[in-house]
């Protein structure tokens, strides 16, 4: 099945085009016309998932369910035609995207299957006390609702699993909430191959259009519009600092200010403790150069910072990690424009006082090839600059005196999406003082692994204290996920005739 993009919009239930279009700047393969969205479009949206929001907010949960797995048989159904799309407009593997297919219809049939468990609901109920002196106690119950329509913006790096019919996509349908999505300008085909799988479960299932909207990238303005519309009741995002916080900055400044969940990056540090780094730290320098390298580095849980115990055993872990990075071949990145970014990071970790280059390379114009630096603890707590997130296969060596400054790196962290201990048994009493700090800074804490790959799961934790994400308490992988689309609702004393359906 070969895939040839209309260059469209999806807005509920019909492709919409507008006044101005751009071209793709695929890796490879052809390009093709898209319209730009404009603010237009984002109401015409907005207003569709309003009015969905009256039948498919209060549907039931098996026929949420139903949807969300019809979703991925559709997805499914177009899996060779979204392989070639995608690799052609992100230069990503064939492998890598048939895999990130997998996660996302996986994850899509998690929540189907989550939701019919009814445990999302946090069902509470408080008894009447009629007879309670001096104060009768009325019957009180607590359910969770569904919050109304939500935006999501597509991901760079995860065309599937973090965009149009990614993690967030999935919660909040499977939560009850009609989604707007705003199409990453880097693979707009795979966006749109994606909504037309989601339309055949829309029209399959009988659900309402407006259920569903995607908007193709266009100016800044029009993301602007769409987190500052009124209809809209919270945002879903992937992406940079800079553009996640001034989107953050305007839904706060809203006349009805709204949640936005942001992932925003994370230099995702390592600590090396002695007896783990004296015992194997060749091992596990081999290993990071392989995790730091995976998917030309451009992954938001992408180790780039390991902390290690100045001494021989520090000296062997960063001869094997040069060794095993000067075998890596060059990769393509996903944009010319992150690639450019990747080379301004270099040049500017290249350049920083106290900075030492262990390995320097020579990269494309959309190709990355990795760079490891080395400095100290000092220089590090001293310049901030240094933990701010190269997206790209770039690792840091930061060397510490002793396991003293080791907590003192530890405290200046930033928030982090993840920290990881590498130790041995004879670790465990050094690790137990330094893993409160890490407790404080972190949303997921590593032993012996790599965060280089994230499971969907109950337990998984995707977010972190600012910058990693904007709210600590939230995660946009897993099923605890679905907990940022839904509010709680006390009903006290309705009657068993007027209670939701989530009640008997």
């Amino acid at each position: 099945m070969t895939f040839k993009p209309h260059g469209k919009h999806l807005i509920a239930g019909s492709w919409v085009d507008g006044d101005a279009s751009t071209a793709s700047t695929p890796a490879h393969g052809p390009s093709h016309e898209y319209s730009v969205g404009t603010s237009a479009h984002v109401d015409a949206a907005c207003q569709a998932a309003e009015e969905a929001f009256w039948s498919y907010g209060y549907s039931s949960a098996q026929d949420r369910a139903e949807f969300l797995n019809a979703i991925a048989d559709e997805i499914e159904a177009r899996a060779d035609a979204i392989t070639e799309i995608g690799t052609q407009e992100t230069g990503l593997p064939e492998a890598r995207l048939q895999g990130e297919r997998g996660r996302t219809t996986g994850q899509l049939r998690l929540f189907a299957s989550y939701i019919l468990d009814g445990g999302y609901l946090d069902l509470r109920h408080d008894a009447a006390l009629p007879d309670r002196a001096p104060i009768p106690r009325p019957d009180l119950k607590l359910v969770q609702r569904p919050i109304g329509p939500v935006a999501v913006f597509g991901a760079s790096n995860f065309p599937l699993a973090f965009s149009t019919a990614g993690g967030d996509t999935a919660a909040a349908l499977a939560a009850g909430c009609p989604v707007v999505i705003k199409g990453h300008g880097a693979h707009p085909g795979t966006s749109e191959i994606i909504a037309e799988a989601i339309n055949a479960a829309i029209t399959s299932c009988g659900v309402h259009a407006g259920v569903f909207s995607l908007i193709q990238d266009g100016a800044r303005e029009m993301g602007a519009a769409l987190v500052q519309h009124p209809l809209i009741n919270a945002v879903g995002f992937t992406g940079s600092l800079a553009g996640g916080r001034a989107l953050f900055d305007l839904c706060a400044q809203r006349d009805t200010p709204i949640p936005f969940f942001g992932e925003l990056g994370s230099v995702n540090p390592m600590f090396m403790m002695p007896s783990a780094l004296a015992n194997r730290g060749e091992d596990i320098g081999t290993a990071w150069a392989g995790s730091l390298t995976m998917g030309a580095g451009q992954f938001c849980t992408n180790p780039g910072v390991a902390v290690v115990i100045d001494g021989p055993d520090a000296d062997a872990f960063i001869s094997a990690t040069t060794a095993a990075l000067e075998e890596v071949a060059p990769q393509t990145m996903l944009t010319d424009g992150i690639a450019e970014a990747y080379r301004s990071g270099q040049t500017r970790f290249g350049g920083a006082e106290g900075v030492k280059t262990l390995l320097s390379t020579t990269c494309g114009k959309r190709e990355a090839s990795p760079f490891l630096f080395e400095t100290t603890g000092a220089e590090w707590m001293a310049n901030d600059e240094l933990e701010e997130e190269v997206f790209g296969p770039l690792g840091l060596v930061v060397r510490v005196k002793d396991a003293a400054q080791m907590q003192d790196v530890a405290r200046s962290l930033k928030g982090q999406l993840t920290c990881t201990l590498h130790l041995d048994t004879e670790d465990h009493a050094a690790a137990q003082s330094l893993l409160p700090v890490l407790e404080r800074k972190a949303g997921r804490l590593l032993m012996n692994g790599f965060p280089t790959g994230v499971e969907v799961s109950d337990a998984m934790v995707h977010g972190g204290p600012y910058p990693a994400s904007t709210n600590f308490g939230a995660t946009s992988v897993g099923t605890m996920a679905i907990r940022r689309f839904l509010r709680p609702v006390c009903l006290q004393g309705f009657p068993d005739a007027l209670l939701p359906r989530e009640c008997h």
